[in-house]
């Protein structure tokens, strides 16, 4: 969920500066009662006045063709009981081929999860990805939701060229020392961003993001939206399912939350999965030892992975991969299987042939954070901080950390840390949205792998028990996303059921576990062989 994942009208015309980096954030003025108007589309790129108060418009863009991306902002409440006060959220849209006099199915919405990552890029994946006459007949959105990339105020708490500057401490720590100075960097980090953004961090929830997609949904004309959300993206559109159960028209929740662990029980389960997963990605490499001649077994790999990441501790790859990043790369290698050939190769080259460069490859690749990556983990902070309550004695997390550390090393201080700031949030957590059933709802569509590990199995059995209208399709294996990256019979089921309704089902398949299944994708093979079998003649070494 962590990584993975503008409309120009609306509330009240307001103008919301931004501070210099290290300054305070401005707060918004006063202004007249809110209205809304219409929706003012242009080119993606150039900045759209509002349509709101009277303000003096520049003439309308001329139409934008079928198909293309077109892009606008809207203004919403920064808080729903107090709605003088507004921010905005930049979004896309790339309009269907079919008119809305025949057969146009609505609008879909996409979010890709986090909290904190984009939805405008998913939007035009989306439409690209679906089948042609499906893709005609939505107008396919994306948003920034509040805070995140060209929404106002997009939040940023830290200067990420020196927060992020590596090689980090070990996620690890080996004393009192060194745990010092990880809880130090925490809450330098959680005191940054209450400094800053002190009257935007009370607001920041999934339940307001949730409310912004209504208002989406209001200024677009919509009686009722379609919906895919990946990840964290499920969770907020539970949360929309349940406040407007009679807005929703088609709702697809992939890779699914827990609702019952929002949030820092959540954690603890992912250390668990991505622990397993992490093994699986060890075995996988000692099944290509021919390869990769790191070891037979997966306890040979292991080894010789905790032996790499302990030298990395006294002698950081390039200066740069240290233990903490070495744990950040690998840690992709839990969301896709498809990375494996390229980081077992990595970890062969440094541990064979003390060769640096795929690992701080690897690294800029993968991991390196730019102000982008810092705007999507200060949102996430702010939303996931906010949402529900977290342990405020530092005490109660090293417990919990000292535990599970025994059980599942691999992820279980990398997600502690990631997290901690919550420890010394400014704004305490609330009590999340309980997500219940509606007879307003209509059937839901829920996709699952099996042994995803940013998402565990379980959260989607419980979506599926909440909701008596969901139907889960499952696919074997652990990636983190199942409709639209490559699966193609989990498109087909996706495509059935946004055009006209369909759930996913198979005749006398329906158990406790599933109601229809895919067959996972291919399992990835090392790069050489991969070269070999496409064309014998050009055969590398991996």
């Amino acid at each position: 969920m962590k990584r993975v994942v503008g409309i120009a009208t609306a509330v009240g015309m307001l103008a919301i500066a931004v501070g210099a980096p290290g300054g305070a954030a401005a707060q918004p003025g006063g202004a007249a009662a809110p209205e809304r108007d219409g929706l003012v589309w242009g080119p993606c790129g150039e900045p759209r006045k509002s349509a709101v108060l009277g303000n003096v418009l520049e003439p309308p863009p001329a139409e934008a063709r079928a198909g293309e991306v077109e892009c606008a902002t809207l203004r919403v409440p920064l808080d729903y009981s107090n709605p003088y006060q507004t921010i905005s959220l930049a979004l896309n849209r790339i309009r269907g081929k079919v008119s809305r006099d025949h057969n146009h199915l609505g609008v879909l919405l996409v979010n890709p999860g986090g909290p904190g990552a984009s939805g405008r890029s998913l939007a035009r994946h989306v439409a690209a990805q679906l089948p042609a006459g499906l893709a005609d007949r939505f107008d396919i959105i994306g948003f920034d939701p509040r805070g995140v990339g060209d929404s106002e105020p997009a939040l940023r708490c830290v200067d990420p060229a020196k927060y992020y500057a590596p090689p980090r401490p070990d996620y690890v720590p080996g004393n009192e020392r060194e745990e010092a100075v990880l809880v130090a960097r925490a809450r330098e980090y959680a005191e940054a961003c209450g400094n800053r953004w002190s009257w935007v961090l009370p607001h920041m929830s999934t339940e307001n993001s949730a409310r912004d997609m209504d208002a989406i949904r209001e200024a677009l004309g919509e009686p009722k939206i379609s919906y895919l959300g990946y990840s964290y993206g499920s969770y907020l559109g539970a949360v929309y399912a349940t406040l407007f159960p009679d807005r929703v028209k088609r709702l697809v929740l992939d890779s699914v939350v827990d609702p019952r662990k929002v949030w820092y029980a959540s954690n603890l389960s992912q250390d668990l999965t991505f622990d397993r997963r992490h093994q699986d990605f060890l075995k996988w490499t000692a099944r290509h030892n021919d390869v990769y001649k790191l070891g037979a077994t997966g306890r040979s790999v292991s080894f010789a992975w905790y032996a790499m990441r302990e030298r990395l501790g006294t002698r950081p790859a390039g200066g740069v991969v240290g233990p903490s990043e070495l744990d950040d790369i690998y840690s992709v290698a839990g969301y896709s299987d498809m990375v494996w050939p390229q980081l077992a190769r990595a970890f062969s080259a440094y541990v064979k042939k003390g060769d640096t460069a795929p690992l701080v490859g690897a690294y800029r690749r993968h991991v390196e954070a730019d102000a982008k990556a810092e705007n999507n983990y200060a949102v996430y902070l702010a939303v996931q901080c906010r949402d529900a309550a977290w342990p405020r004695s530092w005490a109660d997390w090293r417990t919990d950390m000292v535990k599970m550390h025994a059980r599942a090393p691999f992820l279980t201080w990398l997600n502690a840390w990631y997290n901690a700031p919550c420890a010394f949030w400014s704004e305490p957590g609330g009590t999340p949205v309980k997500i219940q059933d509606s007879p307003k709802l209509p059937p839901i569509m829920i996709a699952q792998a099996e042994h995803d590990a940013a998402t565990p199995y379980a959260g989607a059995l419980q979506m599926r028990k909440l909701f008596s209208g969901a139907r889960l399709l499952t696919v074997p294996g652990g990636n983190h996303g199942v409709v639209l990256g490559g699966n193609r019979c989990a498109d087909r089921y996706l495509a059935a059921y946004l055009k006209d309704g369909t759930l996913p089902a198979e005749t006398g398949h329906t158990t406790a576990v599933s109601d229809a299944r895919c067959e996972a994708g291919p399992t990835p093979v090392p790069a050489a062989r991969a070269a070999a079998k496409a064309d014998p003649a050009k055969v590398r070494a991996d």
